[in-house]
């Protein structure tokens, strides 16, 4: 609702009436919005969007880059909370390799121009020069070549799977990433191009019975659907046929909006001479051929052509063509000049004394204050802290993330980010088409080779033998054949194969199989499992006994801490943000701390140590973090002093590099309650270790000490909060915690748009 009151000033405004005039003439109009900075232009954008004038009409946005086109789709979509806009990436993993796809971009381009070919509501495109300067297939073709299945229709299936192999599907034996299908019994998957997930389609004889949308992963249903459209690969499939630039491919009633048209021509004009490059290569003895596991693709791209790609010339002359609107204050094609009056949001460096000066100077003038938020938490936050220094600002909170907030002088608008005031790093999000771990099993379950030894949980291990399908209630089923001892066969169903995994032993050991129907793996699971519960019954005393002393009860946040979440450069992860709740609430109880957190790398765990660490020193205590490496040491040292630089806190480091002079310096300090924080190796476990207060201990991969080291820590973790970080649990400390012995939190959730690691081997030119 707050929103709606902001877009209100947009859509009242008299420019919007004239631009939605101008735009809804027959004869091409070029104007020219001269002063629009920060996130102002999506605001004008979206006014123009849903102006009843101008309702009809499609918009095409061209930005400068890649990442100003996703800020600007994401901000564009946040703020209209419409469907009907796209993000159009170029399809190529590298803008100088015309043969890598990246398969992400490749649904982006099929979802956008599929349902630009249906017709039907006005659409965004956001795109930016490189996805400009590809062709792409005539709108009729596309239209002809999807293929829609409905539910309850007779489905000539043969047909239909000779016409998926026709359209550039392959058939595999399960579907995890575009362009593939698979057929087990009455089950038909298929994973389009044009959609985030695959389709199951289940069939009762040749009548489509339902069809629902799964998970790759999981293999399970997520919801019903009562028709489909298959759509091919828009990049790899119609080479052949004729093609055609997205300007001839878009509507009449598209309103081209450009950001500096000069620069975009200039990277057009770059992508020509690198395309008579590339063509003109001739590649080397010695050049690597990336596989296509190596690059993630979906395709490798077969030969390009000048005929694939569209000059700048004739870009130019499209866009004369059609209704153009010029963002910034650089013009090329417009003649008419309409005047905004807005300024960026001011670096306020985490000061919030400047920050409330500032908006109170706005609030003076009668300016309406707006400030957005990617999560309702930071709103919560920033309102803490002008309740704690006691600032009395009336504001509107949104909920949502606009990239660049703006202060607009003509409507008396305040726009701030909270991102740009904390000084956090925004990042947009753009939809993945699948990810490395998808359907994991089902991948391990394909890489598995006849011969591979297996271990069945039920019947023990045995030797892969490949797939079978055979009948089971009068229905052909997709099996795992598993030869046992004495040529026993064993068939999984597909739907068993959480059962199934490959053994794993001693290198270079041949495991001796088992017999099925005999008790001896029966047999050695009881015994292992005897075995793992007196380990257990040792260790439950330990943490019961535990468990019962007390500890430091921990005060609630205070101010600073708020601060210091609020002023984490990248926004928490729903996973790191309940950890960090956990780790807090476990520090304020009697009894003493003693949580696992458990995340791969880059997901935030050192982020958590650090916010524990503050919380006790807020309170007077100290903290030690305990490293297994000099080098991760310094590291830490680094991280932990960069980040609480703008706090009253002392950050100090022990390991081999420094003298024994200065070791001992900095020993006397922590012994005297000089250093609040002390990161090290294990010597920070010796007797010569003294400290005034410790509060807290977080341990960086406690599986990598050695054995005196883990039983000094398992004393003093009997009174102190002890908070363990790693990426590889050992299987006991992974045990304990699955069994409550010991609290886990599980960081799963990688930070938005994670990019995997691209290694490209260039050769020295």
């Amino acid at each position: 609702m707050n929103l709606e009151v902001l877009m209100n000033f947009y859509k009242n405004d008299p420019r919007c009436f004239q631009i939605a005039d101008r735009i809804s003439l027959s004869k091409p109009q070029h104007l020219s919005l001269k002063g629009l900075t920060g996130s102002a232009s999506q605001f004008i954008l979206a006014a123009v969007f849903n102006h009843p004038v101008s309702s009809q009409l499609n918009h095409l946005v061209l930005l400068r880059d890649a990442e100003e086109a996703a800020y600007f789709h994401n901000t564009i979509e946040n703020i209209t909370n419409a469907l009907d806009i796209f993000y159009f990436p170029s399809s190529f993993k590298n803008k100088k390799n015309y043969r890598l796809l990246n398969s992400s971009h490749v649904m982006l381009r099929t979802e956008a121009l599929t349902k630009l070919a249906g017709g039907g509501n006005k659409k965004i495109l956001v795109s930016y020069p490189e996805a400009l300067f590809e062709k792409v297939v005539l709108s009729k073709t596309l239209s002809a070549n999807i293929i829609s299945i409905k539910q309850a229709e007779e489905l000539d299936v043969n047909g239909t799977l000779q016409r998926f192999v026709a359209h550039g599907f392959v058939r595999t034996d399960f579907v995890y990433e575009p362009g593939q299908f698979a057929v087990r019994g009455g089950i038909l998957d298929i994973y389009s191009f044009g959609n985030e997930k695959p389709y199951r389609i289940e069939l009762f004889g040749n009548e489509v019975d339902s069809i629902r949308i799964f998970d790759p992963e999981t293999q399970l249903s997520e919801r019903k659907l009562l028709q489909v459209n298959i759509i091919p690969n828009v990049e790899t499939q119609f080479e052949s046929g004729e093609k055609v630039s997205l300007m001839e491919f878009l509507p009449e009633n598209t309103v081209v909006w450009c950001e500096d048209w000069t620069f975009i021509k200039e990277k057009l004009e770059q992508q020509e001479e690198d395309l008579e490059i590339f063509l003109n290569y001739v590649p080397g003895p010695n050049d690597k051929q990336q596989s296509t596991e190596e690059t993630d693709l979906i395709n490798v791209k077969g030969e390009v052509s000048l005929n694939d790609f569209i000059t700048a010339a004739s870009i130019e002359a499209a866009i004369r063509n059609r209704h153009t609107l010029e963002l910034g204050n650089k013009k090329f094609f417009a003649d008419t000049e309409i005047t905004y009056h807005t300024k960026e949001q001011p670096a306020f460096n985490r000061q919030f004394d400047l920050l409330i000066k500032n908006l109170q100077g706005y609030e003076g003038e009668k300016y309406n204050i707006f400030i957005f938020a990617d999560q309702a938490k930071q709103l919560e936050r920033l309102h803490s802290i002008f309740t704690d220094l006691k600032a009395e600002i009336q504001l509107t909170p949104i909920p949502i993330s606009i990239h660049e907030g703006f202060i607009d002088d003509d409507l008396k608008l305040v726009c701030y980010t909270d991102h740009q005031v904390f000084q956090r790093y925004h990042k947009y999000k753009v939809k993945q088409a699948f990810s490395k771990n998808k359907a994991l099993t089902l991948k391990t379950l394909r890489e598995l080779q006849p011969g591979d030894y297996v271990s069945h949980i039920d019947h023990g291990v045995g030797v892969y033998s490949g797939l079978q399908k055979i009948e089971a209630n009068g229905r052909m089923q997709e099996s795992v054949r598993i030869q046992y001892k004495d040529g026993d066969l064993l068939y999984v169903n597909i739907s068993s194969l959480h059962k199934i995994s490959k053994y794993s032993g001693k290198e270079g050991s041949i495991p001796k199989m088992n017999k099925l129907g005999s008790d001896v793996w029966a047999k050695l699971k009881e015994k292992t499992k005897k075995q793992v519960k007196d380990i257990a019954t040792d260790l439950i005393k330990l943490y019961a006994q535990r468990k019962s002393l007390e500890g430091f009860a921990h005060s609630p946040d205070n101010y600073m801490q708020t601060e210091l979440e609020a002023s984490f450069i990248y926004e928490d992860t729903p996973d790191q943000a309940k950890a960090t709740e956990d780790v807090k609430r476990d520090m304020e109880k009697l009894a003493p701390m003693d949580r696992l957190v458990c995340g791969d790398v880059g997901f935030g765990k050192t982020e958590i140590a650090i916010r524990a660490a503050f919380k006790s020193v807020c309170d007077g205590k100290q903290a030690a973090i305990l490293v297994p490496t000099t080098i991760l040491a310094y590291q830490h040292y680094k991280t932990f002093s960069e980040r609480l630089k703008d706090f009253p806190v002392t950050v100090d480091f022990v390991n081999r590099f420094k003298s024994a002079k200065e070791k001992k310096e900095t020993l006397k300090k922590l012994e005297e309650g000089k250093i609040d924080i002390i990161v090290g190796t294990h010597s920070l476990l010796g007797n010569a270790v003294k400290f005034k207060d410790m509060g807290v201990m977080v341990i960086d991969e406690e599986q990598k000490f050695g054995v005196a080291a883990k039983e000094k820590l398992k004393q003093l973790r009997t009174t102190v909060d002890s908070l363990t970080l790693t990426a590889t649990p050992i299987p006991r400390t992974l045990q304990f915690s699955l069994m409550g012995a010991r609290d886990l939190s599980i960081i799963n959730t990688p930070p938005p748009n994670r990019q995997p690691i691209q290694t490209e081997v260039l050769v020295f030119n």
